[in-house]
């Protein structure tokens, strides 16, 4: 999206995304501002720089872990969306979802859409975000062609432009999901930033 002033880079199979995703419109509305969406492989990032998240995840006695379900329902009721987290899916692979939400990157609005349907049927119904099938009905409810995002989605050219999302976040000093970028090098991270983020907006 040309001229846009907010880059979201995001992952469906963040709840904290999910939070972020929601909240993010009404913020730009106030702010008369634009984002573009952009698709990356959350876990490609930890790989590469955050790999301390998967020793928290381990630690079933972790006090700020558990703490932090209790905030998750919290925020999700301010924001008025369902959260059923963690499902049986999680930790769930998204790297299909993520290919077919690449493969709308250059398609702002129908990205905007496949996005929000994919964060209700994880976070919402508890559907597994890594069956194809089951993302291909959600593009479809969506108002999309499923069959044709998920073909699109499986080519080499599509998977590389995943990768080059991922890559360039980390480039840029991202390490998690969403890293949102004000004005290209303005870096915030999480759902609890975007005041932040409206806050630079507004300056």
């Amino acid at each position: 999206m040309s001229g846009a002033r907010v880059e979201f880079f995001f992952d469906l199979s963040s709840p904290w995304t999910r939070l972020a995703f929601a909240n993010l419109w009404p913020m730009l509305d106030r702010t008369g501002a634009q984002a573009v969406l952009r698709p990356i492989l959350v876990g490609g990032v930890f790989n590469a720089v955050n790999p301390a998240v998967y020793a928290a995840r381990e630690d079933a006695g972790n006090r700020r872990l558990q703490h932090s379900w209790k905030v998750l329902a919290d925020w999700a009721r301010l924001a008025g969306v369902s959260m059923n987290f963690p499902s049986v899916y999680h930790p769930a692979k998204s790297v299909n979802a993520m290919r077919m939400a690449c493969a709308l990157e250059s398609d702002q609005v129908a990205l905007r859409a496949f996005t929000a349907a994919a964060f209700e049927s994880y976070f919402g119904r508890q559907e597994n975000l890594d069956d194809p099938d089951v993302l291909v009905a959600v593009a479809d409810a969506a108002g999309l062609d499923g069959a044709a995002i998920r073909a699109a989605s499986v080519t080499d050219a599509n998977k590389l432009r995943l990768r080059g999302n991922t890559d360039e976040l980390v480039a840029r000093g991202g390490y998690g999901s969403p890293t949102i970028f004000v004005d290209g090098t303005d870096m915030y991270f999480g759902n609890d930033q975007l005041p932040l983020v409206e806050a630079a907006l507004k300056r």
